[in-house]
């Protein structure tokens, strides 16, 4: 019987679910892969141990360990929660992060050499690579479908953690002629991984304020959703996209961050049919509780009064 490889089966699942977009969008996701293939054809990886996963060498031996032991219990034991639904722990090997540096500085060389016009990350920074695009698309398959999803699985259910199946890589850069900061927004994700890269900087805090769902995102935020956190390099951040954050300014040297938008088909699909998101969306939560109050208060008002009209 002939096997059939893991990405054979991906591209495959593509082209049929292409079939189903309407024309335009068909037609961008042509061009996207053109220009794709166009990078694909021309540029030359300087490290090229980086388009494959090796665990072993990626990851620090404490997350690794975690992973491998693929319980609620092994992940907590490796992370810290700061705030509500922000995660951080060890994530990659310093020797990783300086390979993945300097092959995106060889991009970006690549780049300026042929001067080729390359797509930016998002609408909102200006500087940075999409990683997908030249080569890195399958290891970061693997990475988000055996390190993230296990962990999504656990933390992140209620938003479809459990059933991750896409994804969006990308480095972003700030400093001296980078971007310099990112503005108050919601990622285009389901979990976000946030990996600091290095190099030497200060500044350039994130800032959360919340998570909230498009009826509620410009909300105002709870003292308790409130909460700052400095990167350090190896460090991964793990959070809802929708967990609302920025990025403050970076007043000194040049850092440069590793991010995974990851995302869920079902979750996406599911969440057209829902009109309660308090499982996730502190906003809603908290109508819901008043809701839930007032229904109390005035159970107990009725109950007081029947109670008055008994006596007399």
């Amino acid at each position: 019987m002939l096997s059939v490889s893991r990405e054979a089966k991906v591209q495959f699942m593509r082209e049929i679910l292409l079939r189903y977009l309407p024309q335009g969008e068909q037609t961008r996701a042509q061009r996207h892969r053109e220009y794709r293939q166009k990078i694909i054809s021309n540029y030359q990886p300087l490290h090229r141990e980086l388009y494959a996963m090796h665990p072993a060498t990626f990851f620090a031996p404490q997350f690794l360990k975690a992973i491998n032991d693929n319980t609620e219990e092994s992940f907590r034991s490796i992370m810290s929660e700061p705030s509500p639904g922000v995660y951080t722990f060890e994530m990659f090997q310093p020797h990783f992060c300086e390979l993945l540096l300097h092959e995106v500085e060889n991009f970006e060389n690549w780049v300026n050499e042929a001067k080729f016009r390359i797509m930016r990350p998002n609408t909102m920074n200006k500087f940075g690579a999409v990683l997908d695009d030249f080569g890195l698309e399958t290891m970061l398959d693997k990475l988000m479908e055996g390190f993230i999803r296990p962990i999504s699985k656990v933390f992140f259910s209620e938003v479809g953690g459990s059933t991750l199946d896409s994804h969006h890589g990308f480095v972003v850069e700030y400093g001296k002629d980078r971007d310099v900061d990112l503005g108050f927004h919601v990622d285009d994700s389901e979990v976000t991984l946030n990996v600091c890269l290095g190099k030497e900087f200060s500044g350039g805090e994130l800032f959360f304020r919340g998570t909230r769902c498009d009826k509620h995102v410009n909300t105002g935020s709870q003292s308790e959703e409130i909460f700052d956190y400095s990167h350090v390099p190896g460090k991964a951040v793990l959070h809802r996209g929708r967990h609302r954050h920025g990025a403050r300014a970076t007043t000194a040297g040049h850092r440069i961050n590793l991010l995974l938008w990851c995302r869920s088909s079902i979750f996406r699909e599911m969440k057209k049919y829902q009109k309660d998101f308090s499982s996730w969306c502190g906003e809603c939560n908290r109508e819901k509780n008043e809701r839930q109050r007032m229904s109390i208060a005035a159970t107990k008002l009725e109950l007081l009064r029947r109670e008055g009209e008994s006596t007399t």
